[in-house]
């Protein structure tokens, strides 16, 4: 007896394993290129994350929402921060531009209080001989006036 004839007397039950239907070149393909990819195990270890293998298709489907939202976050991180320091070199920019005017102020009140002292009038009027006015020999008398 040959082997072809032992197998055929065998029952379908009890054939070898090798020679079981495989399938199809083209069934191994679809098998491997579907879309809804067969469920991994819940639990994710650091290697299966810094492997890459947590990023499935399923996953990726159910947390788009949360992705979608995180992006729309960090756009507006970026944006609030940008319009801050935007609005930090203004303010900057005014500071100087305000200490800028008080130190000009306050030089200008200077110089008109050294100007509009008596003494320095009397000076002036003496040295331009343009008025009549000198110091007072007496102290101002004091006129009370009855209401």
């Amino acid at each position: 007896m040959t082997e072809e004839n032992i197998i055929e007397e065998q029952p379908e039950d009890v054939r070898p394993k090798h020679e079981e239907e495989q399938p199809s070149l083209e069934e191994a393909f679809k098998e491997q290129a579907r879309e809804d990819e067969a469920a991994q195990s819940a639990t994710f270890t650091l290697r299966r994350i810094l492997g890459g293998d947590f990023l499935t298709t399923q996953m990726l489907r159910r947390q788009i929402g949360v992705i979608l939202l995180c992006v729309f976050f960090i756009i507006i991180y970026i944006s609030n921060r940008y319009s801050c320091q935007k609005k930090m070199l203004e303010i900057d920019k005014l500071n100087i531009e305000l200490q800028d005017a008080k130190y000009k102020s306050l030089s200008s009140a200077s110089e008109l209080t050294e100007r509009c002292r008596e003494s320095n009038v009397l000076n002036m009027l003496k040295t331009n001989k343009d008025s009549l006015l000198k110091m007072p020999a007496q102290p101002p008398y004091i006129i009370n006036v009855p209401e």
